[in-house]
């Protein structure tokens, strides 16, 4: 097979420091960026190599080629997050090998699905205060920004479940800022700015990052909720305390709390507003939840042992991240040779498996452009192939708080539209924009209607 070659222009960014997803744009900057991807898969049978100047980028799309990279040879494939360093530090979610797995150990207690019961009156206090916030959008009939509004949910839930703290920031605030940075595709006028000596403005990446950089000096500071013994913040300085573990020092912490702040909210936030859009297009969907609550709580909110009983409002969740993985590439350097679906694989190549190619692949899911929540029914999971399906990476570094997003959004959905129906106002389909996550393109701007 012929390898491709995507002309590369100096416009597209600064050689070999800048990150991989500059040297996609040209891929990625269409008018949809998913199509062109699933077509290149379908023509070159689920590898396709891509010549970059002076390396590779090999995009991998079928389930045994993230089986491959992920679990049977993971110890040949490092993580790649260098064009988030700035964001991340050197938190857990940009280090690799001993070092990391000697980061996530004292973090992992965290996330043990016994410690969910104890979050779970902060989860809820964290929807009350926005459903506060919605009676008000009902009221006056303005139009929200719903990423916007789930991204700063799970970041109340973040701080107040993990954390033990209020919020003690405008989270509307550090949204618009951050999101500057985030979106890889400033992240090009940004540094050409830089390499020309330009001064860069109070409103460019500078000042995102000064807003950033503050966030988890801010929140340890903040009022503690209920002095709670067991949390994620604890569990953070009792490494930093330690004698015995050098590599955790203040800094770790700070940039630990930056990764759950951020990439511990955005998936979050991002299922979250993708599926109330789903919903708004699927109003028998959405009846379904509300009916669900019904019977599982009657007319008053939740309990945490009825959590696990909304198994519909769970599959609309899981359906989501299906048709709109928020991690919809999983990327990866390799360290040596390999072989994937008969390519040979070389030292320093990057490997990026397409999640939302394997998700949306009529190969693995019937009618895969069809919103079925039934298809993560139990009986019907069984079937799948293995790998097919990964919202959460797969093997030993899948996402340490994929369970816990899960009740976070299951929650959510629940509540708020127990209370209120958000009607989508945007172009239908809504388009996506595929920056390190999978975003909606131009936002998702809807209306809140409460239920009289």
């Amino acid at each position: 097979m012929a390898e491709m070659t995507v002309a590369y222009s100096p416009t597209h960014g600064l050689g070999e420091e800048q990150s991989i997803w500059f040297k996609l744009t040209p891929l990625l900057n269409q008018e949809n960026p998913m199509q062109v991807l699933m077509a290149l898969s379908e023509k070159y049978g689920g590898v396709v190599p891509i010549n970059l100047k002076n390396h590779r980028i090999v995009l991998l799309s079928e389930p045994a080629h993230a089986q491959r990279v992920l679990v049977d040879n993971v110890d040949n494939y490092t993580k790649y997050f260098d064009g988030l360093r700035p964001i991340f530090g050197k938190s857990m979610i940009t280090v690799d090998g001993a070092l990391w797995q000697r980061i996530r150990a004292p973090q992992q207690p965290a996330f043990h699905p016994n410690m969910f019961e104890m979050y779970f009156p902060y989860l809820m206090s964290a929807i009350d205060s926005k459903m506060a916030r919605w009676a008000k959008f009902a009221a006056s009939g303005e139009t929200i920004e719903m990423v916007e509004e789930t991204w700063t949910l799970a970041a109340e839930m973040v701080c107040k479940a993990l954390f033990d703290r209020e919020m003690p920031f405008n989270p509307h605030f550090v949204f618009g800022q951050v999101k500057t940075y985030t979106d890889v595709m400033n992240h090009k006028s940004i540094r050409l700015k830089n390499v020309r000596g330009e001064e860069i403005t109070a409103e460019d990446a500078a000042k995102a990052m000064e807003v950033w950089g503050e966030m988890p000096g801010t929140v340890i500071e903040a009022g503690i909720i209920d002095h709670r013994e067991k949390t994620l913040l604890k569990m953070l300085e009792d490494a930093e305390a330690d004698p015995d573990f050098p590599e955790f020092d203040r800094q770790q912490v700070i940039d630990e709390i930056k990764q759950y702040l951020w990439a511990g909210t955005e998936t979050t936030a991002l299922t979250l507003a993708w599926s109330l859009y789903l919903l708004s297009q699927h109003p028998e969907a959405l009846e379904r939840i509300r009916a669900e609550a019904r019977a599982v709580c009657g007319e008053r909110d939740p309990v945490w042992n009825e959590v696990q009983q909304l198994t519909y409002t769970r599959m609309v969740i899981q359906e989501t991240m299906r048709l709109f993985p928020p991690i919809w590439a999983l990327i990866r350097i390799a360290a040596g040779d390999d072989e994937i679906g008969g390519h040979k694989i070389k030292a320093g190549d990057k490997v990026v498996m397409l999640a939302y190619v394997m998700h949306h692949s009529p190969k693995y899911w019937e009618e895969p452009e069809k919103f079925d929540p039934e298809r993560f029914a139990p009986e019907r999971a069984k079937k799948r192939v293995k790998y097919s399906y990964l919202p959460f990476s797969a093997g030993k570094r899948s996402c340490i708080g994929g369970a816990l997003s899960q009740i976070e959004n299951t929650l959510a959905l629940v509540q708020l539209l127990r209370r209120f129906t958000p009607e989508y106002t945007g172009p239908v389909p809504a388009k996506i924009h595929a920056t390190v996550t999978l975003c909606p393109k131009g936002g998702l701007p809807f209306r809140i209607r409460e239920l009289s």
